[in-house]
């Protein structure tokens, strides 16, 4: 059957069309720009961490050391660590790495843990061999920097990490099955879909639908998955095309 429509808001998603199938995924030059913003923002929120890891370290040198300001000093390290990583990925969704060189996609794709341990490493060791502070003083923001290193560094990780491979494979997929690169998803949903008519995203609860490519939707809302139920569909119905279209005899 074929997709009737839905009753919700459709709200068109801006930018052009990704390649054809036969084609490797390129970053539009839009994406590109958004790409950079995010990764100069997330540079400059992880430089104001180290600083600030900086300036805690000098004022471990100097006793007497006062632990109110050392934690407060270790919570916004924290919060700029994780305002970097979080700017980062979001970058790196609208311009992702390819697989290829194993190296700078782990790089690229993992870097807000890879700083998290340096904005937060050399503190904890100072804080655990300075001997200006006392056991207790020491055991308190020592564990308070070590679960700071843990949570900063929880979201630095990439556990779905976006590819040039991935966007490809993915965006070649819908083509495949629908002849274009266009797809549906809600703003708390975790799949797109090839039908906007899809039960799953015509539920009482939504009020908007999406609709754009497989890249956009990975850029907005980070989803990277096909809802099952259109994909079923659109084979059958592609099976079922392919059954009433007549073989022509070249012969």
């Amino acid at each position: 059957m074929p997709d009737k429509g839905t009753k919700k808001k459709v709200t068109k998603v801006g930018g052009t069309e990704a390649p054809s199938q036969s084609k490797t995924f390129v970053a539009s030059d839009e994406s590109k720009g958004k790409a950079l913003k995010f990764r100069l923002f997330a540079l400059l929120s992880w430089i104001v961490a180290i600083g600030i890891e900086v300036w805690a370290i000098m004022f471990l040198q100097k006793p007497p050391i006062n632990t109110t300001y050392l934690i407060i000093m270790i919570v916004v390290i924290m919060i700029f660590a994780i305002i970097g990583s979080l700017l980062w990925k979001k970058a790196n969704r609208f311009d992702p790495a390819s697989e290829k060189n194993k190296v700078k996609f782990f790089v690229q794709n993992q870097l807000g843990v890879i700083i998290s341990v340096l904005a937060f490493l050399p503190l904890i060791i100072l804080i655990f061999t300075n001997k200006d502070l006392k056991g207790k003083q020491k055991g308190l923001v020592g564990t308070i920097a070590i679960i700071a290193l843990a949570v900063a560094g929880y979201f630095g990780v990439d556990f779905n990490p976006p590819s040039i491979e991935q966007y490809t494979e993915q965006t070649a997929k819908v083509e495949s099955l629908m002849g274009t690169n266009l797809v549906y998803w809600t703003k708390s949903g975790t799949k797109y879909h090839t039908y906007s008519d899809c039960y799953h995203i015509n539920t009482k609860k939504t009020e908007e639908i999406f609709e754009g490519t497989v890249a956009k939707a990975r850029e907005l809302k980070n989803i990277s998955e096909l809802c099952m139920t259109c994909e079923k569909k659109a084979a059958k119905e592609k099976a079922l095309k392919a059954e009433k279209t007549p073989e022509v005899d070249l012969e």
